[in-house]
């Protein structure tokens, strides 16, 4: 009867990981809306009544910083807002600061739309400057809009304050602290008579619901003058938030570019099933870093970038991820340490706790990118699909220290065991490091949040892969792992032996006990299956270093019990020239 053994298992394993991860790259792509980037294009139509744009967060304006010069730190946002359609009366551009912004903001959905806008300028109507209603005020945050083609919107009044090509210009400028700034557009008007606000009802005036068509740019600097301070390019298009991850993910690359050529190398001189899956998640990692570095550039040169780029470094990096906790997994069951092979039922009791991990995470991604309101200041550990994640992780974690346990239990090595501790105290920092780090987040501003975890998450990865990296290399695995190959056939009858090393102490004990008893030796001989005698890996320290009685081991690690034609064990026992070596 046909049955699948544990590398036909992983070798199918692979092929339906592979196509799993094709079609989740495929359907993240079509199915994921665009972040905004700090380049905006779009239309906005009437009766959506309000539009949310961008939420963008602007540095802080140095007090030696001036205009025009290549020490501006302003703050810019500008551009064109254009109709095809003529508006009897224009709607509003508003551009926010978070404490303006958050009533503003929920006084939006009032099922009387009149009542809407009435709220939600309310405040607002006493600091934002209107030349008919509040002249004296000093906050600019609102803009009459669609403007006419060709000219200044109407509240431009000083062409100098415009960057040229725009009908508009916002400066921004806050010397105390960075803060984020949110662009909206409403369509709401104000009576300049009576400086009341009211819905722009579209019914009143056109047959179907007029567009206006925007294009913005959201800027940390000088649009004027970006050229003339070498540092402008790497933060210019990008929020307060989101600046140094250019050259975050250019450090990254430099080093994982030096790290996969070396394991290649490795790779091609030891292959072995755990060195090929360790080669994977590194490439992997390799190339999420190489995907979202191009799209990080692209992005600082027209602040805009490439969403499917983003997305595929984004899926990558989690697959990454995950395999890389499946060869801790791996090699705390005791593979390649104190086995050579796993069998079925263990491969299939992983891969079920395993495959699960893998799609939440991934569902956590879909999440937060689709259901977390960007206005909201939380990052994707503070949803309920990431304390499912991080709750997941943690479970992994105590999987890992029972196998770890487990697999100490029954290992008599002095040499391994101090591998295998030094290898679970390591591994552990990896396991437990991002629950910390999402618990500190919490208390940490959203300005610097998503650099901290970005800036953690990928060193720890990246130095968790240097330290596999060197522990798998091919001159030093040796001698604490069992790195002799992939062709481990006939191996799934020996898991509970290789689990049990006293039984092996029990049976070299009769075998040495014999005293010349050649009938004996001949008998277990022969009752003996060769195949399983010669890959059959006695992994302790007493049968290693038994004094002269004991096998021969080299100082790499276990030896298999062999038998060849030579010397007799004892000074010659045996007969027919067999003897042990």
């Amino acid at each position: 009867m046909w049955k699948d053994t544990p590398s036909r298992c992983r070798r199918r394993d692979g092929k339906v990981g592979l196509m799993a991860g094709s079609l989740w790259l495929i359907l993240l792509m079509v199915v994921l809306p665009a972040v905004n980037p700090a380049h905006l294009q779009g239309t906005f139509e009437v009766d959506e009544f309000f539009r949310f744009l961008h939420k963008f967060g602007f540095q802080k304006t140095e007090k030696h910083s001036q205009k025009d010069t290549e020490w501006d730190t302003f703050g810019y946002i500008y551009g064109n807002i254009t109709s095809q359609v003529n508006f009897t009366v224009p709607v509003t551009l508003a551009v926010l600061d978070k404490r303006s912004f958050l009533e503003y903001y929920a006084n939006r959905n009032d099922y009387d739309r009149d009542v809407a806008c009435q709220r939600m300028f309310d405040k607002l109507d006493k600091i934002v400057y209107s030349r008919a209603c509040n002249p004296h005020a000093e906050a600019d945050y609102l803009r009459r809009v669609p403007c006419e083609r060709g000219k200044l919107c109407v509240d431009e009044d000083t062409r100098e304050n415009v960057v040229p090509g725009s009908q508009f210009t916002f400066v921004i400028s806050d010397p105390n602290v960075p803060r984020f700034w949110y662009v909206s557009m409403v369509a709401c008007y104000q009576n300049i008579s009576t400086c009341q606000w009211h819905q722009y009802d579209y019914r009143k005036y056109h047959t179907e619901p007029p567009r206006i068509d925007f294009d913005i740019t959201l800027v940390n600097g000088n649009p004027n003058r970006q050229s003339l301070s070498f540092f402008n390019p790497l933060l210019f298009h990008f929020s307060f938030d989101r600046q140094n991850t250019l050259e975050m993910y250019l450090i990254f690359f430099v080093v994982y570019l030096l790290m996969v050529p070396l394991q290649i190398y490795a790779v091609r001189l030891q292959k072995h099933p755990v060195t090929r899956l360790f080669t994977v998640s590194l490439v992997l990692e390799f190339v999420s870093v190489c995907l979202l570095l191009t799209h990080t550039i692209r992005y600082a040169m027209n602040g805009e970038g490439d969403e499917k780029l983003a997305v595929m470094g984004d899926i990558f990096d989690i697959f990454s991820r995950t395999s890389f906790m499946l060869i801790l997994l791996l090699l705390a069951k005791g593979w390649a340490v104190t086995r050579l092979q796993i069998s079925v039922s263990s491969w299939i009791l992983l891969m079920v706790i395993w495959i699960p991990y893998c799609a939440i995470h991934v569902l956590l991604y879909i999440w937060n990118r689709t259901e977390v309101d960007i206005i909201s200041d939380i990052d994707e550990y503070q949803t309920w699909p990431g304390w499912l994640v991080l709750a997941c992780r943690s479970t992994m974690m105590l999987w890992f220290l029972w196998e770890l346990r487990t697999t100490m239990k029954y290992e008599h090595s002095s040499q391994k065991l101090d591998f295998l501790l030094h290898f679970g105290a390591s591994s552990l920092v990896w396991f437990i490091y991002l629950p910390i780090v999402a618990i500190i987040a919490v208390n940490v501003s959203p300005l610097w949040r998503y650099k901290l975890l970005l800036g953690i998450t990928n060193s720890a990865d990246c130095l968790a892969y240097c330290v596999m990296m060197g522990l798998l290399w091919p001159n030093r695995a040796g001698q604490y792992l069992l790195l002799t190959g992939t062709n481990f056939g006939g191996m799934d009858e020996l898991d509970e032996f290789n689990e049990a090393p006293h039984i092996v102490h029990r049976d070299s004990d009769t075998l040495h006990s014999s005293n010349g008893d050649l009938d004996a030796v001949d008998d277990y001989l022969d009752n003996e299956d060769d195949d399983e005698i010669e890959t059959l890996v006695l992994s302790t320290d007493d049968l290693l270093h038994a004094g002269s009685n004991s096998f021969g081991v080299g100082s790499g690690g276990s030896k298999p019990l062999s038998l060849h034609n030579g010397s007799a064990l004892n000074g010659g026992i045996g007969k027919g020239g067999r003897s042990f070596d």
